[in-house]
């Protein structure tokens, strides 16, 4: 497509900037928690309906997927966002508030999702100029294990794709600016639990007990040595203890301990070598102190592995659009995302679009009770999301 008739495209979205603000903002006031959702995958179904276009609802279970089958034959591209709440008591004081009690959509699902429904509502305009096929992805329950994406693609989310693409929006970035980065760009999301079991009694004769608050005390002076000792110190690692239980009155020794924490990596071979290293520090610990253990290694989310030439792709579009000084190679971030199913099984790369803006107060991390984001970035989301639709589907067999 003409690059001017991807501005048309970028105007014909510009001019609906304030019915996709007031959409982000009606999910902003109703939101709702992970394996939740009920009002806002209908909400979303109705306005993809509306469209004229092929719509699947309770896909994997609550997702939304929509099809647009553009007017000349070509490969298939998916976009994804997602519209899962955080349990958090929103503390901002914007009129569009939370109006749910201990609920808030405090990392800007509202606003993937809003940007979402511009690109299908702008493309649905000029499908018959689409030299292929356009899937929207909108998935719940991104915030919570096992995550959405996963059921999704078993209920065939991504039959055809040949590439994905998807966004975040950052708070922690200029609103105006983009993040990208190829291969390993966020971490695997495991957590492990250890139940001690010792023999309890009174603080004045330890010798008669088996102290579990010791035991889990010496596990967790251990397990920060995972990864200095014997990970790999070019390999990035985590392994933080969240949290220790264990007892309830200063003069008497618990019989029982119980810790909970997570693991970050990349690289497959060392998520292994935590799993088993933490089952090793736990019976050798737990054994050498006379007290028995339960453990358990829960496998959250992969790490997001983005495809170099798609990112490549969006790098050059990001820089086309909003100038070179604007765009940015990203480091990996340790956090985790359930995007990295979809691209287990298509190329693809997720970005990061810039939203914080001090003159609003949009200056608060992901997940923090007055977080807010500027809406701008549904416009520069959406923008790229159309440009990488066509560059794409323009760009024939060879991709880039």
């Amino acid at each position: 497509m003409e690059p001017k008739r991807i501005e048309q495209l970028f105007a014909g979205l510009e001019q609906l900037f304030p019915e996709l603000v007031r959409f982000r903002r009606d999910l902003h006031m109703y939101p709702e928690l992970s394996f939740q959702e009920v009002h806002t995958p209908r909400k979303i179904a109705d306005y993809l309906q509306g469209l004229g276009l092929e719509v699947r609802t309770k896909v994997g279970g609550r997702g939304v997927v929509a099809r647009l089958e553009g007017g000349k034959p070509g490969r298939t591209v998916a976009l994804r966002a997602d519209f899962d709440a955080l349990p958090i008591q929103e503390e901002t004081n914007v009129d569009y508030k939370s109006r749910i009690p201990g609920v808030m959509h405090a990392c800007g699902h509202d606003l993937h999702t809003a940007a979402l429904l511009g690109v299908a509502k702008v493309l649905s305009e000029v499908k018959d100029e689409l030299p292929g096929t356009v899937v929207f992805i909108h998935q719940f329950a991104e915030e919570l294990p096992p995550g959405g994406a996963i059921s999704m693609i078993e209920d065939g989310c991504l039959k055809g794709v040949d590439v994905i693409y998807g966004a975040h929006v950052w708070s922690t970035e200029p609103v105006g600016t983009v993040g990208v980065g190829e291969g390993y760009m966020m971490a695997a999301m495991d957590a492990f639990e250890v139940e001690i079991q010792g023999k309890g009694g009174h603080g004045a004769t330890p010798h008669l007990t088996v102290d579990s608050l010791v035991a889990g005390s010496q596990l967790v002076v251990s397990l920060q040595q995972i990864v200095s000792r014997r990970v790999d110190p070019l390999q990035p690692a985590v392994v933080t203890v969240g949290s220790f239980q264990a007892g309830n009155a200063f003069n008497v020794i618990s019989d029982s301990a119980k810790l909970t924490g997570t693991v970050r990596t990349f690289d497959e071979s060392v998520r292994c070598l935590i799993e088993k290293s933490i089952g090793q520090l736990v019976a050798s610990t737990c054994e050498g102190m006379g007290a028995t253990a339960a453990y358990r290694y829960d496998r959250g989310y992969p790490a997001v592995n983005n495809d170099p030439r798609e990112t490549e792709r969006v790098e050059r579009l990001a820089r086309a659009i909003l100038g070179e000084d604007n765009v940015k190679r990203m480091t990996p971030i340790m956090g985790g995302e359930d995007f990295s199913y979809y691209l287990q099984r298509v190329p693809g790369t997720f970005f990061f679009v810039g939203g914080g803006k001090e003159e609003i107060g949009a200056v608060y991390p992901h997940h923090h009770p007055k977080f807010d984001v500027d809406e701008q970035a549904i416009l520069i989301t959406g923008k790229l999301f159309i440009s990488a639709v066509f560059d794409f589907l323009s760009a024939g067999v060879d991709p880039v």
